[in-house]
């Protein structure tokens, strides 16, 4: 089972160009994971034990105020990474997340991922810029959905019908 994560590991686009040893360290803490659509993969406040290469399927990332509906702030297919709480404490997830069409994914355990990385740092290395590439790319998606709900004072609002 451990060859055939590493397999995936080194096809999947987050884990491209790690050497072989990283993905072994990594590899040795998966497993494959199916979920059915319309499932709730993660909520907001509840502990990160794992995170999520995606393989096959569409999840979403959502946040939500009492009362209100959920909103979509991202939606992530394969090729991608869901959830990065699991790096710094308190290990509590950000955002929901919900598997919006059947997934497979490769489930990472967050405990034995962390000690690893203590243990080595080239692989904390590796892991922490790959991370901030996605923590990034996630905050500047959510201020477009931010602006995109409340718009901008400096900006006008185009309001014209059939625009």
């Amino acid at each position: 089972m451990r060859s055939n994560i590493k397999t995936k590991l080194s096809e999947h686009r987050f884990f491209q160009g790690f050497p072989d040893s990283v993905l072994n360290e990594i590899a040795g803490c998966g497993s494959i994971k199916k979920i059915k659509g319309d499932t709730m993969l993660a909520h907001e406040g509840d502990p990160a034990d794992e995170f999520y290469a995606i393989l096959e399927g569409r999840i979403a990332v959502e946040t939500s105020l009492p009362g209100n509906p959920p909103r979509v702030l991202q939606t992530l297919h394969a090729g991608e990474i869901i959830g990065w709480s699991w790096i710094f404490p308190p290990y509590e997830w950000t955002f929901d997340a919900h598997v919006v069409k059947d997934a497979t994914l490769m489930a990472f355990d967050a405990r034995c991922l962390r000690g690893r990385v203590e243990n080595d740092h080239e692989l904390g290395y590796l892991l922490m810029k790959r991370f901030a590439q996605i923590i990034t790319q996630r905050l500047k998606s959510s201020r477009l959905q931010l602006l995109n709900l409340y718009g901008s004072e400096d900006q006008p609002t185009n309001t014209a019908p059939g625009t």
